[in-house]
């Protein structure tokens, strides 16, 4: 374990803190033709051998510096302004799983798939799921009672930003019951309230200020009921 602990170290380093901005943007503008690709790809290489300190794992380091040469030269030539938060994050996830690939294959450690697919984590999933799309539907069929475009109007809005503060705060607050911090729950509803409070000062509003406590009292709700049924359960 501590030598994918290492891998990963090296990692967040080499992307997030030995990469400036100007190299970012260089490599975007002149793709594999800047030698900033080339620098910081030599820079994880460098990286992960001083982290392993093994001459052994030669093919770990090996592997890591070719692969992370193919993922991020691919990610710059098909990479456009509007795929680019996309491509970040499956560029992120590729990287990291071809560490775990490196560490099972060129090591002693043996994975197996039974410790990981066990009733507790597939319920934990599960719950993790509802609270995300599921439980948006249902709360947006139950609103269906309420023309939310009038109560709405002339106030601009983040495309989606609703739905997704309701999906955080409901996996937050799964997470909060789940490891027994009930307190964190209160201290989440209450910096809600305080950040939704100037909107409903301002709106001065008495369907919107309804429509958005009864909303939060939903999502909340649901989100203790199924961390509830998730501890009585395992």
């Amino acid at each position: 374990m501590m030598i994918l602990i290492k891998l990963l170290l090296a990692h967040f380093i080499g992307d997030f803190f030995l990469q400036p901005k100007k190299w970012v943007k260089e490599k975007e503008k002149k793709k594999i033709k800047s030698n900033k690709l080339y620098l910081h790809v030599l820079i994880h290489i460098i990286l992960t051998s001083i982290f392993l300190w093994d001459a052994s794992l030669w093919p770990i380091i090996l592997t890591i510096g070719i692969t992370h040469f193919i993922v991020d030269a691919t990610k710059l030539l098909i990479q456009k302004k509007k795929t680019k938060r996309l491509l970040f994050f499956i560029d992120q996830l590729l990287h990291v799983l071809i560490i775990f690939i490196c560490y099972y294959s060129f090591t002693e450690s043996n994975f197996n798939l039974s410790y990981c697919i066990t009733e507790t984590n597939l319920l934990l999933v599960m719950c993790l799921l509802f609270l995300t799309i599921p439980t948006s539907i249902i709360m947006k069929t139950i609103f269906l009672k309420w023309n939310i475009s009038e109560l709405t109007k002339n106030n601009e809005s983040l495309e989606d930003a609703g739905k997704y503060i309701g999906i955080l705060e409901r996996v937050l607050v799964f997470i909060f019951i789940i490891v027994g911090h009930w307190e964190a729950v209160g201290f989440l509803i209450t910096a809600k309230s305080v950040f939704r409070f100037g909107d409903l000062k301002e709106s001065k509003h008495r369907q919107l200020t309804e429509y958005i406590l009864i909303g939060t009292l939903i999502s909340f709700g649901i989100a203790i009921i199924t961390g509830i049924i998730y501890l009585t359960l395992i």
